[in-house]
């Protein structure tokens, strides 16, 4: 038996599906489709927001020690079905801090 419940705002569609076995959930952007972390402490998309095109790259966002809160979610990049992930930030110079210390393995 599966249950779909579709929620919508103005940029934000989230698909909710739950079956008998498993659940999963993910939530669907005009630009990705994402899998929300089980570390996330923040269950939260933010404003800004970083495609990072490594799907298996493991990203610790705690060793940044931003100063707003962030959110890690494994994704897929709508126009090119690209698989990678999204890391969602509260605060602008949180974003500037990731992209200019982030360096792939």
């Amino acid at each position: 038996m599966k249950i779909e419940v579709e929620l919508t705002a103005p940029c934000v569609s989230i698909t909710l599906t739950k079956t008998l076995m498993a659940s999963s959930q993910t939530i669907t952007t005009d630009l990705y489709k994402l899998f929300p972390s089980p570390h996330n402490r923040h269950r939260t998309i933010f404003l800004h927001e970083v495609f990072v095109p490594h799907p298996y790259m493991l990203i610790d966002l705690e060793s940044y020690h931003f100063n707003g809160k962030y959110s890690l979610f494994a994704a897929c990049r709508l126009a090119d079905n690209k698989m990678g992930q999204v890391v969602t930030l509260e605060l602008p110079e949180d974003e500037l801090k990731f992209k200019a210390e982030f360096v792939p393995d």
